[in-house]
């Protein structure tokens, strides 16, 4: 019995083993990915930034063109 035991921890230290590096490999993955989201969002609300500072020029312009004319 011994034998078959010692056997079976083996064979369960092989696969804990073979799962962890899988592991290893989806953290690796899921962080680029990550990564790869925050310059998005970055890059989003730049873009957002942006239009918001133009489209508030435009009506203060906008505005002042029309107060002007009257």
């Amino acid at each position: 019995m011994s034998k078959e035991l010692d056997n079976y921890r083996r064979e369960v230290k092989i696969h804990l083993q073979h799962h962890s590096e899988k592991f290893d490999v989806v953290i690796a993955h899921l962080e680029k990915i990550n990564g790869r989201l925050q310059k998005a969002e970055k890059d989003i609300n730049t873009h957002r930034s942006v239009g918001i500072t133009l489209t508030t020029i435009i009506g203060f312009v906008l505005t002042y063109l029309g107060i002007r004319e009257q």
